[in-house]
């Protein structure tokens, strides 16, 4: 099936220029050498989300609300656990048709995500004010899939849940619409924002049924064992908690300021 969506992509594409990466952007990504190996990758997604943002706090490199998503986020398929990659990014507009001509080539798009190094992860920004449509559904997400994508983190709607599923594409989004209304790509390779999240090219993201989180390149390989310590603290905690008196425990072992 994935082999003919690729074809399909070869066939029908109006637009014949190939993609140009955006130097600007460029610098802004991982070098190949700070990229993580598939190990790497494998133990962080060991971890929820909550307990990765915990371990990036204890590295004071950002102030807490940054790097996070808010409450508005949606995960549609909490069954198919943590998912970690790397950020190819876009922006599209639900609300009201494409102009003509069309701001940028899809075709020049496909390439970028098909090319784009390492485990990616589509974040992709509705710029509509309120979603008119379902950018994603059976189609494009089997579309993106063929291309390399695991899933879509998107402010914007999503529909064909039972085939999605089916296809093991994580998305996680605003809600569920039944249309696809103007949905079309506006431009892609550049930053966005997603419930409140930041989002450059080339970050990299763990997300789960919680939410997603950004793990900054200069910590990456030390979050795991950041994660592992978090999780191993909070063990004489859960402990105190089954005392027939905890509470001098607790006050003893949380921290004052929570």
């Amino acid at each position: 099936m994935f082999e003919f969506i690729i074809n399909t992509i070869e066939l029908c594409c109006w637009a014949q220029f190939s993609y140009t990466p955006r130097m600007d952007i460029m610098m802004q990504k991982p070098a190949a050498g700070e990229m993580l190996s598939p190990p790497e990758l494998e133990r962080l997604r060991g971890f929820p989300s909550p307990t990765i943002a915990n371990a990036i706090e204890t590295f004071q490199v950002r102030p807490r609300l940054s790097g996070v998503t808010d409450s508005l986020i949606r995960c549609l398929f909490p069954g198919l656990g943590a998912v970690v990659g790397y950020a190819c990014t876009a922006t599209i507009i639900s609300s009201k048709p494409p102009p003509n001509p069309r701001r940028v080539s899809r075709r020049a798009y496909w390439e970028y995500v098909r090319s784009f190094r390492g485990p990616r992860l589509s974040v992709v920004q509705d710029l509509s004010a309120v979603p008119g449509g379902a950018y994603w559904g059976e189609v494009n997400s089997s579309l993106h899939k063929a291309l390399g994508s695991q899933g879509v983190i998107t402010n914007g709607t999503v529909r064909d849940l039972d085939e999605v599923a089916r296809l093991g594409f994580h998305l996680f989004a605003s809600g569920v619409q039944v249309s696809h209304g103007y949905a079309h790509l506006e431009d892609f390779d550049i930053p966005v924002k997603v419930f409140g999240m930041e989002v450059s090219p080339g970050d990299l993201i763990h997300a789960d049924q919680h939410g997603a989180v950004i793990i900054p390149h200069e910590i990456a390989r030390e979050v795991a064992k950041a994660a592992r310590r978090v999780t191993l603290s909070e063990k004489p905690m859960l402990a105190a908690c089954k005392l027939a008196n905890p509470i001098d425990e607790l006050d003893r072992l949380i921290s004052p300021e929570y």
